[in-house]
């Protein structure tokens, strides 16, 4: 449960979904955050903190509580399983939470007058209540999957909840939506505004706001006219594009008509516009598609802006100042030439330097393609797409990409297969090639 300090400020304890199960087998798996591990069942409680401390040794034995919320006896509730009960419970449960009791707080403030609810809003879920207490408990799903408890006023704006938990998190609150039954909450209403109730779950979404500058090179070694279309699934909009032209009614659908040059110049027929390259971004549709906590990670072979993730076993973990060497002896690998090396890396090196680690992968070309579909005609010889997604990692969670760690070390060649590009094609100047890269800073 929450646990106010004397200003009324809520400590918060980290919980997360737990799997039940009633066919008990040999060995369960621990749970934190994103990592999961299978072990051995213990009989002993003492043992079990044991085993969680070994594989999830961020967290000291002496915080170490495991818990549940899906046992009759709980309630809904989130709860901590006593060394008393043990014995009675563990072969219920195939999936533990390993949780941290945590002193970090959420600071929200106790107003010190009830504030009257701006008027009801008919699209939000059921009626608002006239008598209820101020201040109530409320789960908070974290983008990362986590659950808080916290203990707030009603008369709390949803802005300073995404605010609070924006700090803690350690990213923008633009990139973060409060989401309650499906409902995007707004930031300038109150939580008494709507009909949430004392024990109920407040959602926190983020994710890319946008994939940013996909840029594509058309290089023929004779002058042609190509028709570039790009078709994007309903969870992007287009929202930049450049040359400017026409798109259809839901931005997911374009046309580009250009002329090649030698010298891998592009004229665009509509504007008489001459340009390097052909130039677009796209938002997720997080409103229409909402990203829920508990949201399982998409297969290596699925790229969807809005669940994409990384984790330990597909991307690699890297100090943040070695990141422009590792970049340009891949990128170099997966086909990108020196002025599109150079691009990609000073494009998103403000974005790279805020952090002290960086995990990053490549999407498998056939996998964004399937996302943003490139047609193209005439028909090119051969096609490089190369699309990077990549998050910041805080020092104290290294422990949790320790086999992303490892990856660094290997020789940078690995993605080639991964991406599935050739690179003597790619390099082939008789050849009529295309070549687009773009990426995306992934918030959870």
């Amino acid at each position: 449960m929450s646990v106010p300090t004397a200003s009324g400020t809520p400590f918060w304890e980290k919980t997360a979904t737990v799997e039940v199960k009633h066919n008990p087998q040999p060995v369960l798996i621990l749970k934190h955050g994103q990592k999961r591990v299978m072990v051995k069942r213990q009989r002993s409680y003492n043992l079990m903190l044991d085993t969680a401390c070994k594989y999830f040794p961020g967290i000291p034995k002496d915080m170490i509580t495991l818990q549940t919320n899906q046992l009759d006896v709980c309630g809904g509730c989130y709860v901590d399983i006593t060394p008393e009960v043990w014995d009675d419970v563990v072969d219920l449960l195939n999936v533990i939470e390993i949780t941290r009791a945590t002193e970090a707080t959420l600071p929200f403030s106790s107003p010190l007058q009830w504030t009257i609810p701006p008027p009801y809003n008919q699209s939000a879920p059921g009626p608002v209540l006239k008598s209820r207490p101020h201040e109530i408990t409320i789960k908070v799903g974290l983008p990362s999957g986590e659950i808080r408890s916290a203990e707030i006023s009603r008369a709390t704006q949803v802005g300073k909840l995404v605010a609070d938990a924006s700090t803690i998190l350690g990213c923008s609150p633009t990139n973060i939506k409060a989401v309650w039954g499906g409902t995007i909450l707004c930031e300038d209403r109150s939580i008494g505004s709507y009909a949430i109730e004392d024990g109920d779950s407040i959602n926190l979404q983020s994710g890319p706001t946008s994939f940013a500058k996909p840029v594509i090179y058309l290089h023929s070694p004779a002058d042609i006219d190509v028709s570039v279309k790009l078709s994007l699934i309903p969870e992007w909009s287009l929202s930049v594009i450049y040359p400017v032209v026409a798109t259809d009614d839901h931005k997911r659908h374009l046309e580009w008509n250009v002329s090649t040059r030698k010298d891998g110049g592009l004229t665009e027929h509509n504007s008489g516009l001459d340009v390097s390259y052909l130039f677009w971004e796209a938002e997720t549709n997080l409103q229409a598609f909402p990203r829920s906590p508990s949201s399982k990670p998409q297969p290596a072979d699925t790229f969807n802006p809005i669940y994409s993730s990384l984790d330990d076993t597909d991307s690699i973990v890297i100090p943040v100042h070695k990141v422009t060497v590792y970049l340009d002896k891949s990128l170099k690998l997966l086909g990108l030439h020196t002025e599109a090396r150079t691009s990609f890396i000073t494009y998103w090196l403000p974005s790279i330097l805020k952090h002290e680690y960086i995990a990053l992968r490549f999407i498998p070309q056939a996998a964004y393609e399937r996302a943003a579909s490139l047609s193209i005609s005439p028909q090119p010889d051969v096609v490089t797409r190369v699309c990077m997604l990549f998050k910041g990692i805080r020092k104290e969670h290294l422990a949790d990409w320790a086999n992303a760690q490892m990856q660094a070390e290997k020789d940078v060649d690995w993605w080639v297969d991964v991406v599935g590009v050739d690179p003597a094609r790619a390099g082939d100047v008789t050849l009529f090639r295309v070549l687009e890269w773009g990426g995306m800073e992934v918030l959870i």
